[in-house]
């Protein structure tokens, strides 16, 4: 993860009037707001909760359980764990923390499940197009072919006794930008479920959001889903209640050469940006497997994702692709919304 800024919080209280119940939170709660910046993006949490109670320090407590995977995930600090691996696994295993470890292992089993459209060795690729510095460029030829060869999860192999990762292959990088934000945020929120909180919403860098419970005297948190087209415009709406929405899409990374619009997505299989999806949203029980889900669905199409989602009980998805008056929605999962 890219570390713009940390270390700073805003947290407000404010009384919130009413005298029903609704999901154990008593209608007449506080509610409490922290904001801090993370993992190259903007992360907020409102909660709600009886007056005297401990939930503004839980919320920053959660806010540095993300600060904290930031320091574990990131690829751009040289001194993270992660880092490490990346320099030293092609030339032997190296011992890994059983937590990365584990989350290493989960991303294996999604690139598995998903014949690679999910895979978290796109780093070189990202690098080669120029997105990670955000200047934008579309590689030749040669240096893309040569990239390849250092992309797939194939080419990570890992030691479940031995808690060991290695590369096949030198050059090989490992990047959670799809899935890092939905673990932090299946963290943060485990943090506030911990310190007793029962409603309150985790909204990581405005495309993984975690929910729990509903607010004073409500449904669910309501979520406005923005247009894949239009910053100012809304695609639709979400009510979430212990649930998760994860969102994908190519609008706020991209880059135009010849005529043609790059999108940071990036295919695996074929080292390039995806083309003919805009978005993808998905609802599930986990961020986790929500980040994941929505990069997999994005990269892999529709058509091939439909059977896939068929064995994926309690996930809902919509893909936005293009129209001619813009975009449509195709569902998949279990339901629609």
């Amino acid at each position: 993860m890219r570390d713009v800024r940390s270390g700073w919080a805003i947290l407000v209280a404010v009384a919130v009037l009413g005298s029903a119940v609704t999901g154990g939170v008593p209608a007449r709660a506080v509610r409490y707001d922290a904001a801090r910046v993370s993992m190259g993006c903007l992360w907020e949490i409102e909660a709600y909760a009886r007056e005297g109670s401990d939930a503004a320090r839980a919320l920053e407590r959660a806010l540095d359980e993300v600060d904290r995977l930031d320091r574990l995930l990131s690829h751009y600090r040289p001194d993270s764990p992660v880092s490490r691996l990346n320099r030293e696994a092609a030339a032997g295993p190296v011992a890994v923390d059983p937590e990365l470890f584990a989350l290493i292992r989960t991303s294996l089993e999604y690139s598995r499940a998903w014949d690679g459209a999910f895979d978290i060795t796109v780093g070189p690729l990202m690098r080669a197009w120029g997105f990670f510095r955000g200047e934008g460029r579309v590689p030749d030829a040669a240096t893309l072919e040569a990239v390849r060869g250092h992309v797939g999860f194939r080419h990570v192999r890992t030691d479940d006794e031995r808690q060991t990762v290695a590369f096949d292959v030198e050059g090989v990088q490992l990047d959670f930008g799809a899935i890092g934000k939905g673990y932090a945020a299946d963290r943060a929120a485990d943090v506030l479920r911990s310190a007793g909180v029962e409603s309150a919403f985790v909204n990581g860098c405005g495309s993984t959001m975690a929910a729990i419970g509903a607010p004073p005297g409500a449904a669910g948190w309501e979520v406005p889903v923005r247009d894949p087209l239009r910053r100012d415009a809304i695609a639709m709406r979400v009510t979430l209640r212990d649930r998760t929405l994860s969102v994908s899409g190519g609008a706020e990374q991209a880059f135009e050469s010849g005529g043609v619009r790059y999108a940071h997505i990036m295919d695996p299989r074929t080292g390039r940006p995806v083309t003919g999806v805009l978005m993808v949203a998905v609802l599930a029980p986990t961020a986790t497997e929500g980040d994941a889900l929505s990069t997999a669905v994005f990269v892999a199409g529709p058509a091939a994702s439909r059977r896939r989602l068929a064995r994926a009980p309690g996930i809902e998805v919509r893909v936005f692709v293009p129209a001619d008056d813009g975009w449509q929605t195709i569902r998949l999962g279990e339901a629609t919304y």
